[in-house]
């Protein structure tokens, strides 16, 4: 096993395409990675797989979007679903954080760096994927090493 520092990984899961964040090594700030564009679940799930295993991830962090009431409706259980699959894929603990407002947030923190978001969806998919797993982090402790 290698001398790496656990990383965990956040996900901003569309129907068009899943946003990629991860932590640095000490699981205390979040940076977009990537955005993957989606094709069918199988090829998404071994996408997703492989970034995972690149960057030695031990947790996934996924959004859950929820309605402004907090109930479940039926774009979270497309995320669900998902997830189940990449759970029994990749073999990694995956929790779920409330994405409410978290595009809204993405485009505001672009914008004030200058960043014309426009019709730069992919971009914004990454940023709020960076927003879910920083707001995790800031709550929870790093996880152990792997």
């Amino acid at each position: 096993m290698s001398n790496a520092k656990p990383r965990i990984l956040g996900l901003d899961i569309g129907d068009r395409r899943i946003g990629v964040a991860l932590s640095d090594p000490l699981a205390i700030t979040a940076a977009g990675l990537e955005t993957v564009t989606r094709s069918n679940t199988a090829n998404d799930v071994e996408a997703i797989k492989q970034i995972a295993q690149r960057h030695g991830v031990v947790q996934i962090v996924v959004g859950l979007p929820q309605n402004m009431d907090g109930s479940i409706g039926e774009q979270a259980e497309k995320v669900r679903s998902f997830t189940k699959k990449l759970a029994r894929s990749t073999g990694l603990p995956i929790v779920y954080e409330d994405e409410r407002m978290t595009s809204i947030s993405a485009i505001r923190t672009l914008t004030v760096q200058g960043v014309k978001t426009g019709h730069n969806k992919a971009l914004i998919d990454k940023q709020a994927a960076a927003i879910i797993l920083q707001k995790f982090l800031d709550r929870n402790e790093p996880p152990p090493s792997a």
